[in-house]
This record gives structure tokens, C-alpha cells and sequence, in this order.
């Protein structure tokens, strides 16, 4: 078992009008030696922005912005901005987050030179309807019984049903190009499905799209596989470049007597060939066990979005109950040496 370093509650919401429900969910990324935090800020009604702190160390903060750094701003975004995560990829940052719009929650983009002024791109995920993503397994018999449960109209909508697309959250790209390709993460429940054939996010377009759902089967990247993943996972952290692979951290969910559970969990991917999977930890990182992560605006939750490596330590920032940011640390070669152990 890989010992964690559970350091605490690293950021509170506060009583200013953007983030007096919660903070939760950070991107983290270091760049010219600042460390820079972008989370999600929730406001009365449920309605998020994302706000954005500077850290002096892995677990203190030195400033932190008392107004949103981005807002909604069109209606695929007008119910809220949530869950950032950021990479540098060349000269770009990137952005993404889930744009929320009371129906839809569809992963979108905004990218910067600087960290001050950004350009949104809109969303880069499929926009499809749950009858247009029936119709593709129609033909290519990819759909389990999983993917039918939770990518199925609840008819609640009021909305026409074209109006009304497949949840596409937990876009997570890698931080550099592979084989002079963009790739990222992105989530369709149950699984992780990765992208690895384009040269800029225009080439995201419909048409890309319905090719990608003719083959969706080989897009699929992990699965759940064990107790903590029987219900689904998701992307967490940016992808971390080590000697035997990407490290990835991303999240895991399992139904309990209590309800969801969500835990932090670790999977190494091949450096050249990302869409193969080295090896998975047979166990959560961690789980939901302290006051912070158990009890909150939604109970269990560890739900990790940012991580950055300083002299051998991985720190690990995740939304704690959807209702705090902490931060956990563990030595990344004790768990590089552990995921070796349980090699697929």
C-alpha cells in the first residue's frame, strides 16, 4: 500500500457572492516557478464560476482574487463554468472545464499566453442526442448495459429532444503533444475514452465526431474493473509524464448504503501509445475518511483535478465533499514501484 500524506483543507469558500456555497475541484498547474490554482466557485443557487489563487508552496496560498477570473458568458455556459483542469502544451495554456447550461454539461475550452487574458473556444465534445447515440451502437453493438443506464433521456427535459446531449465531462489533456498530435481524456459514463489523432481542437468538428462514434469501442480507454469502480470513473489530474509511462489519477465511483463514494485511484498509460493501458492500482489511493471528505454539499467525495511534482513528491489537489479544496502528497517513485506490481 502507497502511504498518503493527507495535508489538509487547503481552500474554504468564503462570504463573497461567487463562492459562498463552495470551492472544490482545482486545476493546478507551475509555470516559471508560480504555482497557480484555477477552481470552481459556487454561488447561491448553484451556479459556478472559476476563481484562481496563487500558492507559494504546494500547500500555502498567497493571493487569491475576490471576483471570478471567468464567468459565464454564453448560454452553453449560463447555469456555470465547473471543474477546471489546465496544461501547458508548447506556448498555450489550456483550459477546459464543464460548461453547464441547466440541461447539458459538455466539456469546453478557453486558452491563454499570459494566465490573464483568455479566449473561449466553445464546447469540443460531441453534441449528440441519446437517440443519435443509440443509433451508433445500432451499428457497431458497443453499448453495455452500463453505457444504456446512464446515457438514456430521463424524459424530464423539457427542452426538444435535440436540444437535450449526452453528458461529455472530464476532458483532461496531456501536456505535450504525442507523436506531433493533441491528445486528451473525456468521459462518457461508464468509461474513459481518449482522443489521439488531432493537430488542433478545429478539427473537433461533427464530422470528426461521427467517425469517432463509428469506432467508439477503440476510443475506450479504461473500464472499471474493480469493487471501488463498479458504478464508473472518470478523468481526474492532467496526465504526469514519468520514465515508465503517464501517470494518470483519476477518480472512481462505487454505490454504497451511504451513496456515492468517490476515491482517487492511479493507472499508468504507455508513453508512445497512450491508448494502452501498463498498469492500475488494484485499490483506491484514497478514499473518502476524514471529517472534510465525508461530509459536505455531497458526502464521500475525493475527487482529484490537479497535481504538480516537486523533488520527488506528487501533490494531489481534489474537491473534498464538493465543498473545500484539500491536498494530499505521496512519494511518486513508492508509487510507480507499486503500479510495476499490478501490470495488466
Amino acid at each position: 500500500m502507497i502511504s498518503v500524506h493527507r495535508m489538509g483543507i487547503l481552500l474554504k469558500k468564503t462570504e463573497l457572492n461567487f463562492e459562498d456555497e463552495g470551492v472544490l475541484n482545482p486545476g493546478v498547474i507551475k509555470d516559471d516557478g508560480r504555482i497557480h490554482m484555477f477552481y470552481r466557485a459556487v454561488a447561491t443557487g448553484n451556479r459556478s464560476t472559476i476563481g484562481y489563487c496563487e500558492l507559494s508552496s504546494p500547500y500555502e496560498v498567497i493571493k487569491r482574487n475576490k471576483e471570478p477570473l471567468l464567468s459565464p458568458e454564453y448560454d452553453y455556459e449560463s447555469q456555470g463554468l465547473e471543474d477546471p483542469r489546465i496544461v501547458k502544451v508548447d506556448n498555450t495554456f489550456y483550459l477546459t472545464y464543464t460548461a453547464y447550461n441547466g440541461t447539458n454539461a459538455l466539456s469546453a475550452l478557453a486558452t491563454s499566453t499570459d494566465l490573464i487574458h483568455w479566449e473561449k473556444h466553445g464546447i469540443i465534445v460531441p453534441q449528440i442526442t441519446y437517440d443519435e447515440f443509440r443509433s451508433y451502437d445500432e451499428k457497431n453493438e458497443f453499448l453495455t448495459e452500463k453505457y444504456v443506464r446512464y446515457n438514456t433521456n430521463a424524459k424530464s427535459h423539457e427542452e426538444e429532444q435535440s436540444n437535450v446531449y449526452i453528458w461529455d465531462k472530464n476532458l483532461v489533456l496531456f501536456p505535450r503533444k504525442i507523436n506531433n498530435k493533441l491528445c486528451f481524456l473525456h468521459r462518457v459514463k461508464p468509461d474513459i475514452q481518449i482522443v489521439t489523432t488531432i493537430n488542433d481542437v478545429s478539427e473537433l468538428t461533427k464530422e470528426f465526431w461521427e467517425e469517432y462514434f463509428g469506432r467508439f469501442r477503440e476510443h475506450i480507454v479504461l473500464k472499471p474493473k474493480y469493487s471501488h469502480e463498479t458504478s464508473y470513473i472518470g478523468g481526474g489530474c492532467p496526465p504526469i509524464e514519468t520514465p515508465l509511462g503517464w501517470l494518470i489519477i483519476y477518480h472512481s465511483v462505487h454505490d454504497s448504503i451511504k451513496g456515492y463514494v468517490y476515491s482517487a485511484c492511479a493507472a499508468l498509460l504507455d508513453l508512445d501509445d497512450p491508448r494502452k493501458e501498463i498498469a492500475r492500482l488494484p485499490y483506491p489511493l484514497f478514499s473518502p475518511e476524514r471529517e472534510w471528505e465525508l461530509k459536505g454539499e455531497v458526502n464521500n467525495v475525493c475527487f482529484p483535478t490537479g497535481a504538480i511534482v516537486e523533488h520527488d513528491q506528487l501533490y494531489i489537489y481534489y474537491g473534498a465533499a464538493d465543498e473545500r479544496i484539500a491536498v494530499a502528497s505521496l512519494n511518486i517513485n513508492e508509487l510507480l514501484a507499486e503500479l510495476m506490481l499490478h501490470k495488466i
